[in-house]
């Protein structure tokens, strides 16, 4: 009988039929990991054949359906990190134009556009709403 195996029944009197899923992936209903059947049976109760669409996605009982408000907050943290990750390059660009002004060096009229350029590009980075994500409109980089 295809998709089943024989087997012992639990009290050792007769042999059975059992649901042979043996190898196949199922998703866990409290996680959405990923599990893989090992034992003869039918699939664990905490488990689907369904796979989640999202890393947001939750168990209603009969589907997934995403958490839509974790996975906003998760695109307004990856923003927020994309926003410093902006400013922490924008910064390392003009690193040698900030140690000249440290030391007191006069600044050619290029470095100084350059560095103008970069401070307006990282206000304007620092001004980008984040909250808006995954749709995010980040300013132009300054050409180097």
């Amino acid at each position: 009988k295809a998709g089943y195996a024989i087997r012992r029944s639990e009290n050792l009197s007769s042999w059975e039929y059992a649901p042979d899923h043996r190898g196949e992936t199922v998703y866990s209903t409290d996680t959405g990991n990923t599990e893989e059947i090992t034992a003869l049976g039918d699939y664990p109760k905490t488990t689907t054949t369904i796979a989640p669409l999202t890393p947001y996605d939750k168990w209603d009982g009969e589907k997934w359906v995403t958490d839509t408000e974790t996975q906003h907050s998760a695109a307004v943290g990856a923003a927020e990190a994309q926003r410093q990750s902006l400013i922490d390059t924008a910064m390392a660009s003009i690193s040698l134009i900030q140690l000249k002004l440290q030391t007191g060096r006069k600044l050619t009229q290029t470095e100084n556009t350059r560095l103008n350029a970069v401070l307006d590009y990282i206000d304007a980075v620092t001004a980008t709403d984040t909250s808006t994500a995954p749709d995010i409109n980040w300013p132009e980089q300054p050409e180097a």
